[in-house]
C-alpha cells in the first residue's frame, strides 16, 4: 500500500489516500476518487493541465521512473523538468520534480502531491 497525501492551498486541509501497490490506477485516477480538485482537461497527457510536484516521502531509492513520451514532451517545453532530469529519470531512476497526474502511475511508496 502507498501513502499519497495531496496538499493544495485549494483544500481545508492536507488529505492522505491509500493506494493499493501494482494497482495501474493513475494519479488522476486515486485524485477523482477520493474527490481530490486536480484540474485536468484533456486526461491522456497532451495539455499538460494536470502538472503536479511529487515528493517521495522516504529515504529510501524511489522505484523506477517511467515518464511517457508524452509526459516528457510536455514537461520539457513547459519547463517543469529539463533534459538533464529526465535523462537522470531514465538512467539512474532519479524521480524529477514534476509529473502529469493522468500519466503517473502509483507505485508502492509515500509520496506528496502538492498542487
Amino acid at each position: 500500500m502507498a501513502n499519497v497525501t495531496f496538499s493544495s492551498p485549494r483544500m481545508a486541509r492536507d488529505l492522505t489516500v491509500y493506494a493499493v501497490a501494482g494497482d495501474t490506477q493513475t494519479l488522476l485516477s486515486v485524485a477523482q476518487a477520493h474527490k481530490v480538485p486536480v484540474d485536468f482537461e484533456c486526461g491522456n497527457g497532451e495539455c499538460g493541465s494536470c502538472v503536479l510536484q511529487i515528493t517521495v516521502l522516504s529515504d529510501k531509492t524511489p522505484y523506477g521512473v517511467a515518464l511517457t513520451e508524452k509526459e516528457k514532451t510536455v514537461l520539457r517545453y513547459s519547463g517543469k523538468i529539463t533534459q538533464s532530469q529526465i535523462e537522470q529519470a531514465e538512467t539512474s531512476d532519479i524521480p524529477p520534480p514534476h509529473r502529469l497526474a493522468c500519466q503517473f502511475i502509483v507505485r508502492n511508496e509515500d509520496i506528496l502531491v502538492t498542487f
